[in-house]
């Protein structure tokens, strides 16, 4: 149907609450997945039946189609979650069993509003990796993740407000404080590089790296790169790509 509602999480609520299956995702109109997908996750649910959410690898493609990325991911905790680990919406599945103990997704956020959902799963249920790409996001100038760079990171700190005043989650906000704070500015940081707010993205690694180094030293091809943008430098992206390809074997 195509109709008035309050936003994407109210249209993708009303979606959950028609399904009568027991695996459940959601796919945006311009993503997709890949041949093959469907039979693995559910060959992954089948062989692992204490799993609520399984997730996997996704590509980046631009307006043609074309593949210019591929997010990889690893086999995540819920502490991970904590930390801002994201694990990228196209690629993941959940059983309905898992959202009927989460609660549908909460319209009070636009942009982590998946994360914000996966952490209320990952609670409750384990989830599992799966390392297979399992869809392609497509990524152009009216997407949100490209044109509202900047509000990623303000609704990562409204997740951590969420954390502070949720019971279940409070005393794992005491325990993972700086995880926490550390991961929600290293989340701003990405975003911003990717808006080209390079000086702001400094900043935001910087007050990562006050909180938890390890997060930033992971990302210091990003940092690098801020930097020779700043200073005049950015056709050097040749030897971002190189320090990424090098960083990511480590």
């Amino acid at each position: 149907v195509s109709e008035k509602d309050k936003g994407q999480a109210d249209a993708i609520n009303k979606g959950f609450r028609m399904v009568n299956g027991d695996i459940i995702a959601w796919l945006n109109s311009d993503d997709y997945y890949l041949p093959g997908a469907i039979e693995q996750v559910m060959l992954a649910f089948e062989k692992n039946p204490q799993v609520g959410l399984v997730y996997g690898d996704v590509l980046s493609v631009d307006q043609a189609g074309n593949t210019f990325n591929v997010q990889t991911f690893k086999q995540y905790a819920l502490t991970d979650l904590l930390g801002f680990s994201i694990i990228s919406q196209p690629a993941v599945f959940f059983r309905k069993a898992a959202l009927q103990k989460a609660g549908l997704l909460d319209m009070n956020f636009h942009y982590l509003l998946d994360h914000h959902l996966w952490l209320r799963m990952a609670i409750e249920t384990p989830i599992l990796y799966i390392p297979q790409t399992l869809a392609a996001a497509r990524y152009h100038e009216n997407a949100k993740n490209v044109a509202h760079t900047a509000e990623f990171g303000k609704e990562a700190n409204r997740i951590i407000e969420w954390m502070q005043q949720t019971p279940s989650f409070a005393k794992l906000f005491e325990q993972y404080k700086n995880k926490i704070y550390g991961g929600a500015n290293r989340l701003n940081a990405f975003y911003l590089v990717d808006g080209g707010n390079y000086l702001m993205a400094l900043e935001s690694y910087w007050q990562a790296f006050k909180y938890d180094p390890i997060v930033v030293i992971r990302e210091l091809h990003r940092v690098l790169y801020c930097i020779l943008s700043l200073v005049g430098l950015k056709n050097l992206r040749n030897i971002y790509s190189h320090l990424r390809r090098f960083v990511k074997k480590i």
